[in-house]
This record gives structure tokens, C-alpha cells and sequence, in this order.
């Protein structure tokens, strides 16, 4: 009975607006505002994912982030909020915590690129906000990540 509850809090969850962007797409480019969210979220790109139950940065996933800190680092009056995500096997408080374990990953990495750790919030959402409410590996692979929410100092769009 729990389960069905669950699935149905699940459907009516608020959906975050950010999305991931692996490569830069030079035709939307040329319509961003430089420096504004947009301008991120198209060009470094906002998420990287995790593989299950690790908080582990993979090879592929340092690329985006060492886009967005060159961003970062070009707009240095923009502060940002790492959201560590899981998906939603495991208990609400491990999720928690290997959410926590994976916004401070990403941290962690902006910062050894040069940003200073002031400018990098983090927080955990565990399995709250999953972007796929399915039951399959795939839903789960996009709800395993790190999404980097730019909180101020962006131009406006």
C-alpha cells in the first residue's frame, strides 16, 4: 500500500525547469543573454549523472563540469547551488545522504578548477524530486545527478 502512495506523491511533485544540456547547441547560443542562465544551462550545461549508488565523478561527466567551471570562472558574480538527486530505491534518509555525498562531489571538482568554495552552496533532495517517475533503469539513470542551479548574479534573459 506504501508503494502506491508513493508513486502517486511522485506524479504530483513540482518538476525542476533545469535541464541538462551535454553538448553546447551553437543555434540556440546565438539567443541567450551572455552570462544568464540560459546562457548556462545551454552552453556548460546544468547536470551530470551519477552511476547507481555512487557519488563518484565519471570520466565522461568531467567534461560538463569542467565547462561550467570555465563558465563559472568567466562570470565570476555568479553563485550556484549544486542539488544532489537519487533515484528512488533506498530509504529516504540514505538517499539524503548520497545526495548530500554527490552535490559536495560536484563541489568539489568546481572548486579544484578554481572556484572558491564561497560562491557553491549545496543541498540534497535524495529522491524528492525525480524528473522520471517510472520504474525502470532508464528513469533512474536521469534521476541519479547533480544539477548546478545558478541562485544569483546571472544577467537577465
Amino acid at each position: 500500500m506504501a508503494a502506491c502512495v508513493h508513486k502517486e506523491a511522485a506524479v504530483n511533485v513540482t518538476l525542476p525547469t533545469h535541464t541538462a544540456t551535454v553538448a553546447p547547441s551553437r543555434a540556440v547560443a546565438g539567443s541567450t543573454v551572455p552570462g544568464s542562465a540560459q546562457d548556462f544551462r545551454v552552453n556548460a550545461g546544468d547536470t551530470v549523472h551519477f552511476a547507481y549508488n555512487q557519488h563518484g565523478i565519471e570520466e565522461s561527466e568531467k567534461v560538463i563540469l569542467q565547462r561550467q567551471a570555465n563558465w563559472l570562472n568567466k562570470y565570476p558574480r555568479v553563485r550556484v547551488t549544486i542539488e544532489g538527486n537519487c533515484d528512488e530505491r533506498g530509504t529516504r534518509e540514505y538517499n539524503l545522504a548520497l545526495g548530500a555525498r554527490r552535490a559536495n562531489s560536484v563541489k568539489e571538482f568546481l572548486a579544484g578548477q578554481g572556484l572558491a568554495m564561497n560562491r557553491i552552496d549545496t543541498v540534497s533532495y535524495g529522491k524528492e524530486r525525480p524528473i522520471c517517475i517510472e520504474s525502470s533503469e532508464s528513469c533512474w539513470a536521469q534521476d541519479r545527478r547533480g544539477l548546478t542551479a545558478i541562485t544569483s548574479g546571472a544577467a537577465t534573459s
